[in-house]
């Protein structure tokens, strides 16, 4: 099974929590859904959360901090595994398109996230919300 490593970034905005997504680039992706950075692990990599800083970096230009696993979803029609890993978005976070993969970057409101994602990384946002809950206030 083909494994992919990746980000849910968050930040408290004048909407409510708000996440950073990402949508594919491509004429053939134009209606895709938005999704969470992320990629496959290269050959050097063994640590998923590694890989997963490194794709949110090179998609978004944004430097994850403190991540927290959220664990993994499977799609049903390419049966690849996609692993997660949630943090605080850091305060000067500016995120733009840094790679050819994404002709879109931004943060978007939880509740138009949900419209916006591929149905099946949506489990990511029901369990942010969760781990929210329960973490310190601080985050």
């Amino acid at each position: 099974m083909k494994q992919s490593s990746g980000t849910l970034l968050y930040r408290h905005g004048a909407d409510g929590l708000e996440v950073l997504l990402v949508h594919p680039s491509g004429n053939y992706n134009r209606r895709a859904p938005w999704g969470i950075p992320k990629g496959e692990p290269d050959e050097n990599e063994s640590d998923l959360e590694e890989t997963a800083r490194r794709e949110t970096l090179e998609e978004t230009g944004v430097v994850a901090g403190h991540l927290t696993s959220l664990g993994h979803i499977d799609y049903t029609k390419s049966r690849k595994r996609v692993h997660c890993y949630a943090g605080p978005a850091p305060a000067d976070a500016a995120p733009h398109c840094a790679s050819w993969e994404v002709d879109q970057v931004c943060f978007v409101p939880l509740e138009r996230a949900r419209r916006l994602i591929h149905p099946e990384q949506a489990a990511f946002l029901d369990r942010l919300q969760e781990h929210l809950k329960s973490a310190p206030a601080a985050e």
